[in-house]
């Protein structure tokens, strides 16, 4: 039986079988498709994945647990192992490298640099398929959260600029070993095919959300000054009453108005 002391980078290895096939049940891969798995640990995703027939890449930062995954699966077909930690792989090279137009990734992630993760993802959306995290419950339910809602903040509207987010099932503590202090959640992400994101929206969302509870107007405040925002009615709102679709919607309004303001003013 495998220790239940807690390893030394925090992983918390799934257990539950039952789960395990629930996750891989939930990856719609064909063989002809390429698949990552993120954090593969100890390799029971690792097993029922390649069970299924796809070729995988797993990305492993732990030595010991990499050699571990080699020594199992390492005569395994399409069967590949990258020990790096996944913030400093170049995703969108790995994805040419293994020669797919797009890709399925997956993977338990560790809860400290879950939403790091996930950013990455989000950068090179265009070339994956679909993505299924095993994440903490909290993140999930903010991924997949409606406006208007406690849980719609920043990192809901960067989700649905380039997935449309579906939260499969909850995941006991007791499913891992050792067990963490809270539940997780199985979510999907199907990727958006075209997912260009306009520069500038992106950070203009983030700014909106810097002070949840405060207004748009004060929250904008510096980026558009009065004479521009004083005529948009939604600046009286806050960020979280407007869904993805009003919030660019809103910006393009602002950016234009700012446009108009800065060719009126005269060259001195």
């Amino acid at each position: 039986m495998p220790p239940t002391r807690r390893p030394a980078l925090g992983q918390h290895f799934l257990r539950d079988t039952t789960i395990c096939t629930r996750i891989v049940d939930a990856v719609a891969a064909s063989p002809d498709i390429g698949v990552i798995e993120i954090g593969p640990g100890q390799g029971v995703l690792t097993e029922r994945l390649l069970e299924k027939g796809v070729r995988l890449t797993a990305i492993e930062i732990d030595s010991a647990l990499a050699g571990g995954l080699r020594e199992r699966f390492g005569d395994r077909d399409g069967f590949e192992v990258i020990e790096q930690d996944v913030l400093k792989v170049d995703l969108s090279l790995l994805v040419k490298q293994l020669g797919a137009a797009r890709v399925v990734i997956c993977g338990n992630l560790p809860y400290y640099i879950t939403s790091p993760i996930l950013r990455r993802v989000f950068d090179v959306s265009g070339l994956v398929e679909q993505a299924v995290f095993l994440i903490q419950r909290e993140v999930a339910l903010r991924l997949a959260a409606p406006k208007n809602t406690r849980d719609y903040g920043f990192l809901t509207v960067l989700c649905r600029l380039h997935s449309e987010p579906e939260l499969l099932f909850s995941v006991p503590p007791d499913a891992f070993r050792p067990p963490p202090k809270v539940t997780s959640a199985v979510v999907r992400l199907a990727m958006r095919p075209s997912a260009a994101v306009e520069a500038g929206f992106v950070e203009f969302a983030r700014k909106c959300f810097t002070y949840p509870r405060k207004k748009l107007r004060n929250n904008l405040a510096e980026a558009y000054p009065n004479d521009v925002s004083r005529q948009r009615p939604e600046l009286e709102l806050r960020a979280q009453q407007l869904d993805v679709t009003e919030l660019i919607e809103l910006w393009r309004s602002l950016e234009h108005d700012q446009a108009a303001v800065n060719a009126a003013e005269p060259v001195l």
